[in-house]
């Protein structure tokens, strides 16, 4: 986290950015970072400043720092407040020459090429004799990156923001929003021992899961045709079901402390990659009375159920092909590439196709999104662009499960222990 210097930081390394290049743009141009009033307000003749003009309350951390004491009012973690800086950058200079305008251009270039504050910019302008009041600052270690963001104002708020709140002529001015700076108290938590052992606390007769595995090991991932071991505490009843993703299913082999479940033994289709529930259910049954003496067929209750277990499934390759191949001007390729995996993939799944070239020189690498769906399938398509002839390596990402590759495990073959495919060829 930051310190109190964080701000002035952000603002420091923003200006120091800018001096570097629109300098170099516009002969004799420098960066401010003063109000911009039309007296006295020390603004460059032909530069660009810097103003900070809002600080507002992060919302996507706002709940960061819930918990900060304990009932003593002892601290238990740092107090921590995240902030998103608005700041105005006016271009000034020759109308007639049109610096302003080039000037503006230059801001905006840069700031999309550097929309990202690095650790190595940040410790640039500490280090920055300019800045030698900055040298506790300690933004660089945030564990959060900071990020321009540029925001669009309206006509109306543009002119409320000059006439109103600074009440001054209009320049030429963009918007943007530093996010987020994470600034983080002085005071000293405490901290109680580590907990000497885990004990998992459930209702009387609650099934409970510790852990899923697969049977090939801990550390395999898992497929379409795993064998998953479920171990647990009371897992055994008299009737036994597995939810999977909203499926039920009774396993063959049960005990108190563990169940076996093959993967190939759900339902066809009903299995998805990526991140799958899992849970045990003891259902239970019982009789309806309805008068003295009538009965109705019992009826099956919700049960007992445990803890939900979660666990990835990751896809497999089965098939890949090339078609609409074009040739661009810079000899580079547009196609569609369709692979078959061997799980159906939700419309709503994300997925990502990786495309590595199998060469030792400068292999290139490519990321495309799947085209979208509208209904489960077992194919998708990717439409690739800009993409250099050769041979690729052929990966696909299903919600952050990724299909494996496969490995040459022949010791006589000259690519033994190395990725063989799936591949696709691009000619």
């Amino acid at each position: 986290m930051s310190n109190y210097l964080a701000i002035a930081t952000v603002t420091a390394t923003l200006q120091r950015t800018l001096q570097a290049t629109i300098q170099v743009d516009v002969d004799g141009a420098r960066v401010t970072t003063v109000r911009p009033d039309s007296v006295g307000s020390g603004t460059p003749e032909t530069g660009v400043n810097l103003y900070l003009y809002n600080v507002a309350h992060n919302p996507a951390w706002g709940n960061a720092d819930l918990r900060t004491r304990n009932t003593e009012r002892d601290f238990l973690k740092r107090p921590l407040v995240a902030l998103d800086l608005h700041y105005l950058i006016s271009c000034y200079g020759n109308e007639n020459e049109l610096e302003p305008q080039r000037l503006m251009g230059s801001v905006v270039r840069t700031f999309h090429a550097r929309s990202i504050l690095t650790r190595e910019v940040i410790e640039d302008t500490v280090a920055d004799s300019t800045y030698s009041y900055l040298a506790d600052s300690n933004l660089a270690d945030q564990m959060e990156t900071v990020k321009l963001i540029p925001l669009s104002l309206s006509m109306d708020e543009l002119s409320n923001l000059w006439s109103v709140f600074l009440q001054t002529p209009h320049s030429l001015s963009v918007a943007y929003e530093a996010r987020v700076v994470l600034i983080e108290s002085d005071d000293i938590p405490q901290r109680a021992l580590p907990v000497r052992e885990r004990r998992f606390f459930a209702a009387p007769n609650q099934p409970q899961i510790e852990q899923v595995v697969p049977q090939s090991g801990r550390l395999q991932p898992i497929l379409a045709d795993s064998t998953l071991i479920i171990q647990g505490q009371r897992l055994q009843s008299n009737l036994t079901l597995l939810s999977i993703g909203g499926v039920k299913i009774t396993p063959q082999q049960v005990s108190t402390n563990q169940i076996v479940l093959p993967l190939s033994s759900l339902p066809q289709g009903s299995l998805r990659a990526g991140v799958q529930s899992l849970q045990v259910i003891h259902p239970r049954s019982t009789p309806t009375r309805m008068g003295r003496n009538a009965r109705v067929p019992s009826q099956e209750m919700r049960g007992i159920e445990s803890n939900v277990a979660a666990f990835v499934v990751r896809p497999t390759i089965q098939e890949t092909s090339l078609s609409n191949l074009d040739e661009t001007a810079d000899d580079l390729r547009t196609a569609q590439v369709t692979v078959d995996i061997d799980l159906p993939i939700a419309k709503t799944q994300r997925v990502v196709l990786l495309l590595n070239e199998r060469s030792i020189e400068r292999p290139a690498a490519y990321l495309f999104d799947a085209a979208p769906r509208t209904a489960d399938t077992n194919s998708l398509t990717f439409s690739i662009y800009d993409v250099k002839p050769g041979e690729y390596l052929v990966r696909v990402q299903v919600d952050g499960a990724e299909s494996l590759l496969n490995v040459d495990t022949n010791s006589n073959s000259p690519t033994f222990e190395q990725y063989i495919g799936p591949t696709v060829v691009i000619p």
